[in-house]
């Protein structure tokens, strides 16, 4: 693989693109490389890189489309396929692999013939984020074009590129001619260079992916016994009479035929646990120990959607205490720094092998870990809210945090010495009582 290189709203939408501020940089760029001519047209080695920090493509995977500029047809591919065909009655004998205006593009699956493959293809669509796996953060397919033209003055890029992943969500923009790539050939000594590039960069708006949230946030902390929930109807209502059944009891007996009943329709709509909140993911923030010098915090990620296993889940959370983590347990960490120099955002994903599957929804669909921070004298309090996260992002879908007013609130100075009051004046009772009984 040859890789180049407050509580306010998260995303500020534009016409043709999104913002992300924890992400400011990140994208999809759609690189696509003339390789050489052919008697027709070309061949091309097409690109999907994910320079995205946090947000991965998950299964089933990236779909690919675009229009053609004249009247070109795919001759054949490597590493990937169209999903139809199209009408090619004006061919005889040899047929192209499609002749379709707006074709659509899919990658082929694990296991697919070594002759079938393309240089890293063949992983069903899915492309890690560029923090949590960056070999595995791009896939490649290779297209022979016809009725294309064979030189550069010849030939016209591809118009209206969409990118689904695996809904929708990301608007790319027009593809734009760039210098040619140039490649290091297998000895490692000499660069060969493309006829022909372009570039196509892809940008994400979680408004256009789903009309709801996808997760929110619930609360604790020791010094209160409150605990606040995620806010009713989040991600929707248990007695939305507009979509009977969206969710399962899972106290009901019936439960498992539910379950694989539901399965076999649409995979990609979530089927809930019947919460107050409807989501199918909860995070939980709480406010575990307070020591001299540090403070602990429990992290837990509960899967609510019995049609997911989350492989590969990252979590990212923004408070101002992060520049002084000092130990984080049985999860991968990586800080971010969106704003320069300021080190408030981090990352956080799974162990391979041990927590980096969240399973769905059941008595093992949670996953969890303890993070120990250090005190900065001049910032830390307990104080208004203060030790609760400010973001949090769930594989990059902004969570729904509770209101700041509700948040388990630290008794006040005066109740604290009220309550010292109290038990030191009962210490000195039970004194007095143990000393005359014994007298």
């Amino acid at each position: 693989m040859q890789i180049y290189f407050n509580f306010d709203a998260l995303f500020f939408f534009f016409p043709s693109e999104a913002y992300d501020a924890l992400d400011p940089s990140g994208n999809i760029t759609i690189k696509w490389d003339v390789r050489t001519w052919t008697p027709d047209g070309y061949v091309a080695d097409v690109t999907i890189y994910n320079f995205q920090q946090y947000r991965h493509i998950q299964a089933p995977g990236w779909t690919l489309g675009w229009t053609w500029a004249k009247k070109e047809v795919i001759w054949s591919m490597l590493g990937g396929q169209t999903t139809e065909q199209g009408d090619c009655s004006r061919y005889k004998g040899n047929i192209p692999h499609c002749c379709k205006k707006d074709p659509t593009v899919v990658d082929l699956l694990p296991g697919t013939p070594y002759n079938q493959q393309s240089a890293n293809c063949c992983k069903g669509g899915v492309i890690s984020s560029w923090v949590q796996d960056p070999a595995n953060a791009a896939s490649t397919f290779q297209i022979s074009v016809g009725g294309a033209g064979t030189t550069n003055k010849t030939v016209r890029v591809p118009k209206n590129f969409t990118l689904k992943a695996p809904g929708p969500g990301y608007t790319c923009g027009p593809a734009k001619i760039v210098k040619p790539t140039k490649f290091l050939m297998p000895d490692g000594r000499r660069f060969t260079q493309a006829m022909m590039t372009w570039n196509v960069t892809c940008l994400y708006s979680q408004f256009l992916a789903q009309k709801t949230p996808t997760c929110c946030v619930s609360l604790s902390a020791f010094y209160n016994d409150t605990l606040v929930p995620c806010p009713t109807c989040t991600c929707g209502c248990p007695n939305n009479l507009t979509h009977p059944g969206s969710c399962v009891d899972p106290d009901s007996p019936h439960i498992a035929s539910v379950v694989s009943d539901h399965g076999k329709t649409n995979s990609l709509a979530p089927l809930v646990q019947c919460t107050s909140h409807m989501c199918p993911i909860r995070v939980h923030w709480h406010v575990k120990l307070n020591y001299k010098e540090y403070w602990r915090v429990k992290v837990t990620i509960t899967n609510f959607n019995y049609r997911m296993n989350y492989t590969q889940w990252n979590l990212v959370v923004q408070h101002p205490n992060f520049d002084n983590l000092t130990q984080i347990f049985s999860f991968n960490y990586k800080p971010l720094t969106p704003y320069q120099n300021i080190n408030d955002t981090a990352m956080l994903w799974g162990v391979k092998f041990y927590n980096d599957l969240l399973m769905q929804a059941g008595h093992i669909g949670n996953v969890q870990s303890e993070l120990l921070f250090r005190k900065d004298k001049s910032t830390f309090t307990f104080e208004k809210g203060w030790a609760f996260p400010r973001r949090i992002y769930f594989n990059g879908d902004n969570c729904v945090m509770p209101p700041p007013d509700a948040y388990p609130f630290l008794p006040n100075s005066g109740i604290r010495k009220n309550v010292s009051l109290i038990m030191l004046m009962i210490i000195l009772l039970l004194s007095v009582a143990f000393h005359f009984g014994h007298v």
